[in-house]
């Protein structure tokens, strides 16, 4: 679905940083080739992660994780780790036309754009 946005100088959020869902393991974590990609676009990227360590995060790949989702507009919500607690959140909330990736399949499909 096309939503019009420019990529550059885009809000991200990304949604999970972990090896895997319900787990605060962060080695060997793919999704920090998402990040990678996305800040290769000069795309702004906050990344929410209620399981990982904050300081884990920073001294291993030097990225600073939000321990609470903030009162953004974003332009792309990327669902990248299947964390129960997600399934909990507003995403309507931040929503707005953001466009909304689900790399697991986890959210119901009338609520995203696209998925894996």
């Amino acid at each position: 679905m096309r939503k019009n946005f420019k990529i550059l100088n885009s809000r991200v959020l990304l949604l999970g940083f972990t090896f895997k869902e319900n787990c605060p393991d962060i080695r060997n974590t793919k999704v920090i080739d998402i990040y990678n990609e996305l800040k290769k676009f000069e795309i702004d990227v906050d990344v929410y992660d209620p399981w990982a360590n904050q300081m884990e995060v920073r001294q291993e790949y030097e990225i600073e994780i939000l321990n609470k989702i903030p009162e953004l507009t974003y332009s792309a919500i990327i669902l990248a780790v299947s964390h129960k607690v997600f399934l909990d959140l507003d995403l309507n909330l931040i929503k707005n036309n953001a466009v909304v990736y689900d790399v697991k399949g986890f959210f119901p499909s009338h609520f995203v754009d696209g998925r894996l």
